[in-house]
């Protein structure tokens, strides 16, 4: 892990890492513009909640993998060089994607 400056850190991603999560965001914003679309067209409700719901699915899916990555490799890292603060700074991310 790299660091910037005392207040930013950063995140190499391996090619596959990186690949898969900029794949996942280029499905999300393709599924908002045909969400936009519909509602531009005067869709019926139903039809564009059901798109919504799936763009939920489709970030939850994304914030799971990259907090699996995250555990995998940087919180894994930490700990192993003795650095347990990893360990809150999970636990207040964890807070903030459980609101």
């Amino acid at each position: 892990m790299e660091r910037e400056c005392n207040c930013h850190r950063i995140k190499k991603r391996t090619e596959a890492e990186y690949k898969s999560l900029i794949n996942r965001l280029n499905r999300i914003e393709g599924q908002i513009r045909g969400i936009k679309r519909m509602v531009e067209n005067d869709a019926y409700c139903p039809d564009i909640l059901v798109q919504s719901a799936a763009v939920n699915a489709a970030v939850n899916a994304f914030n799971k993998e990259l907090l699996s990555n995250h555990i995998h490799t940087c919180v894994a890292e930490d700990i192993r060089n003795g650095k347990d603060e990893a360990i809150d700074e999970l636990v207040e991310t964890l807070k903030k994607l459980m609101k």
